[in-house]
This record gives C-alpha cells, structure tokens and sequence, in this order.
C-alpha cells in the first residue's frame, strides 16, 4: 500500500524536517504516528498527499512512484485519501448534508449519487437526524464526525487524519477514535497523526514515533485493538 524509503526532507533554510524515513504499511493497517510539535508528522502526511516534495528518498503508493507522477495527475491521485484536520474546516454557510456533498460535487458525482451516498455517510457517523444543521449548531465531536463523512464519501483507499482529536474534550476524543476503528474494520487504511499518548495508550496497535525528523519506534503496543 505505501512504502516510504529512505526519505528526507530538508527545506532553504537547512532545516531538516525528516531524515531517512523507512516505512510501510499495509493495505488496511491502522497506524499512529506520534511524536511532538516540529517532530514531522505534518510534514509526512505532505508528501504522502504530494504536496510536498521529498528532498530525496522515494515514495510509493498503490504501486506509483509518487517522484515520477506528472502534475495533473495529482488531482486524481489525491482521490485515494480522505483527510480529516483537527480544526474541521467545514463550510459554515453550509449544512452538514451540502458540507458531505460538497467533497462529491468537486469530483463530479451526479445528484442521483450525492442523494443516495450522503444518507448513507451520515448514517456510518450517527448524523442522520442533523443533516440540516448548521456547523455552527454542533458539538466539536459533531463537527468533526461531519468531516469524517466527507471524507469517506468518495470511498478513499486510505484515511489521514491529522490531530482528529485536538480540540476535543476526552469523550468526544474516545468517540471519534472508536469510529475512526470501525472505519478501519470496514476496510479503509486509517493513519492518525497525533501527540496524545493517552489516546495511543487506550487502543493500542501499531505506533510509529519521530523525533526531530527521526524514526525512533515502531512498535505494536497492547490495548483494545486486536
């Protein structure tokens, strides 16, 4: 599914952001990756969306050479994940069905498919009685489950979610990391970026830590995950 190989990632102003990555995971792993701010979590999760590029190193997804995709490819490319953000980044003059519909319309979805896939996202997230609600008119945990449809809406292969739970207090945490669970039980390769070791402590699993750049663990750790 995705192999990072020997990758870095120094920027002008010699910063190095990540040194001689190796990684892979696998077709429907779920996988941390921890470490504190300025580790490279974020900067990963670039390249793996290409938008960034690696300062050398290579990076294969599904098969594809990420250095040798052409720049209209991207767009296409980018169709396999879903990205879920810490701060939700919904549209606030929309309501939580037009917010799901909008990741369909940008990919050209017909009406007939927005109308039947929408119901049935917001039902995956226990939404379905707020589809006319204004994020505004929402919990935190609400929001981001909103954004977690949207992001699965167009079937991704593979799940980001970057810091889902950082403005969440700790039940709403829990219940979005239980969903994001099931997500990854249905099929969906699902990798968190995160600084939480509560959360990591609780379900456990594969949990790959950088530091300043560095790979330091990769490591399965116990907890609710099988």
């Amino acid at each position: 599914m995705i192999e990072i190989l020997d990758v870095c990632k120094a920027y002008g102003t010699g910063n190095r952001a990540l040194r001689d990555i190796n990684i892979t995971i696998e077709d429907g792993e779920f996988v941390f990756i921890m470490g504190r701010s300025g580790s490279g979590k974020t900067t990963l999760l670039r390249l793996l969306i290409k938008e960034e590029e690696p300062s050398s190193g290579e990076i294969i997804v599904n098969g594809i050479e990420l250095q040798r995709m052409r720049r209209r490819q991207v767009p296409r490319y980018r169709r396999n994940f879903g990205i879920v953000f810490q701060d939700f980044r919904l549209l606030k003059d929309r309501n939580v069905f037009e917010n799901v519909a909008f990741a369909q319309r940008v990919v050209g979805a017909s009406s007939r498919a927005i109308r039947e896939s929408v119901p049935e996202m917001l039902k995956l997230v226990g939404l379905s009685s707020k589809y006319k609600s204004l994020p505004q008119h929402l919990s935190g945990g609400e929001q981001q489950r909103v954004a977690i449809a949207r992001a699965l809406v167009n079937q991704p292969e593979i799940l980001l979610a970057d810091e889902p739970t950082g403005n969440l207090d700790h039940q709403n945490a829990a219940e979005i990391m239980n969903l994001l669970w099931d997500i990854n039980q249905m099929g969906t390769t699902v990798i968190v970026v995160t600084h939480s070791e509560e959360i990591v402590e609780q379900m456990g699993g594969r949990v790959i830590t950088l530091d300043r750049g560095q790979m330091i663990e990769d490591e399965i750790r116990d907890g609710y995950q099988e």
